[in-house]
This record gives C-alpha cells, structure tokens and sequence, in this order.
C-alpha cells in the first residue's frame, strides 16, 4: 500500500514499527470509512435478503435493561419474531464504545452519550431520581425534604458513572453539602435491598420504583426532581452507518418523539437539520 501511495504509512526503526507517519493517520481514517462501508453493505445485504429476521444488538445501562426496555422488546418480537436481541449491559462510555466498535446497532443511556461526536445522539425520554426507604423512616414525617435534610443521613445510590450520579452530586455541591455516601452501586435492585437492611436511605431512578416490580413494597418512594433536576435518557447509533427496518422500529418503540423519518434525517444531516 505505501508503495502503491508513494508515501509512508509508517516510521520504522530497522524491523521494527515506531508509529504511525502524519500521511499514514489520514490513510488510517480513510480505511475506517471503507470499512464502516463494507459493513453497511453487508446489513444492506441481510436487510434485503431476510427482511425480517437477524440479530438487534442494543448496548445499555443495568437500569435501562431491567426497568425501560423489556417492553419494548417484548413488542418488537411481537412483529418481528424471526428476530433475535442481544443485550450488552455497561456503563454510559462502554455503551458509546460498544456502538463505535460496531458491537451494538443501537445504544440507550443517560450520561456519556453526547461526548462522541462519531455518534448521532436523539432524546428518548426525561426521568427524575427519587428518595427511597423504610415506611418507619423519620423523612417520611417530612412534608418536604430539603438537601439539608438529607446530608446528614447515610445514603446508598448509584456509582458515580451511572444513572445520573453527576446530577446527585452536583446538586448538594451548589449547596456547599458534602453527601456521606456509604454505598455505590451500578444496579438499582442492589440498591433498594440495602435500603432494606437499613443501610441507608437510597436514591435511585423513578423508573425502578415505578410498575409492579418485585421488592418495591416494602419501601416509600418520593420524587427529587425539585432537587436533583430531570435527566435525559438518549439513543444513540454510529454516524454513518445502515439502519435496518428493525432497527429503527425498535427505536420507535423507545418513545414516541422518535421517527424513522427524524431518525433518517439525523443519520443523514446535521444536528441542525432535525429537531422534536
């Protein structure tokens, strides 16, 4: 190749490779894009031949796997059940990494998401954190909890990476408050059954504590979107890349603000180019 170019790909030291040459970092990005190409040829291929059946591989959060996307997929194989589902569970920046890897078609999560600009990122859905603990405990008593009131307590939330953690922490810092977090964790139902032996009061996202999930009975559950603000969960796919018809389906199911036709656009333009 580098004497087909006429230039040198690499600097080399004898035998050996030292680094890649200036030239050789723009051919490099040249066959990443002839690559992705290849790859889009290929779904194109299977989007073609098999118009209803293959693999979608979603990269996510522990939080939006187990509490957000079982009913989208559970209707996804409603209408196309000749396809299967991969999920790859990771923090926020693993999910980004997943999609650029072209391990995942699509990605879901809260935080992270925007720092790559290979992907197209699109809201899907606002949430807000909620305080949860025993029905015994002294904050149910209060009619309105401040993050005075809660300083003091031992908490157990979510690690600093996940599920808007940032947000958490940001808030009590405005209030020049130092949380005493005794416990992290990546896994809201780990969360709520330390909450449960008395670990602390826990701080977790509404959509655990929302529905008929297991273990929630025993615990009250109230709003903080007044202190912690709302978060934006996203979807995210890789720039460039061919969207099969499952796919963006499975995208539509996610929440209604999203379309084939926004997602298309998106895919093909400029965040300037779309909007909701």
């Amino acid at each position: 190749l580098e004497g087909e170019l006429g230039i040198e790909i690499f600097a080399r030291h004898g035998k050996r490779i030292k680094r890649v040459t200036e030239p050789g970092v723009q051919v490099l990005k040249s066959i990443e894009i002839i690559l992705r190409e290849v790859n889009n040829l290929k779904r194109i291929g299977e989007q073609y031949a098999a118009q209803d059946s293959g693999t979608l591989s979603i990269a996510t959060t522990h939080t939006q796997a187990r509490y957000v996307l079982p009913g989208p997929v559970a209707k996804l194989r409603q209408s196309y059940p000749k396809v299967g589902v991969s999920l790859h569970q990771g923090s926020p920046d693993q999910v980004a990494k997943m999609l650029l890897e072209e391990v995942a078609e699509i990605g879901v999560a809260t935080e992270s998401l925007l720092n790559y600009p290979e992907l197209i990122t699109l809201p899907c859905y606002e949430w807000q954190h909620v305080l949860v603990f025993p029905f015994d405990h002294p904050l149910a008593a209060l009619e309105r909890i401040t993050l005075e009131d809660l300083a003091p307590l031992q908490l157990v939330t979510y690690h600093p990476s996940f599920t808007g953690r940032t947000r958490i922490d940001q808030a009590f810092a405005l209030r020049h408050l130092k949380p005493n977090v005794v416990l992290e964790a990546i896994d809201s139902d780990v969360i709520k059954t330390y909450v449960k032996l008395g670990m602390g009061v826990g701080i977790v996202a509404e959509m655990a504590m929302q529905g008929d999930h297991e273990g929630n009975a025993d615990l009250v559950s109230r709003p903080m979107g007044a202190l912690f603000g709302h978060n934006l969960a996203r979807v995210a796919f890789k720039r460039g890349t061919y969207l099969r018809q499952f796919v963006l389906r499975f995208a539509e199911l996610l929440s209604d603000r999203l379309s084939r036709d926004l997602i298309a656009r998106a895919m093909n333009g400029t965040p300037d180019d779309y909007t909701l």
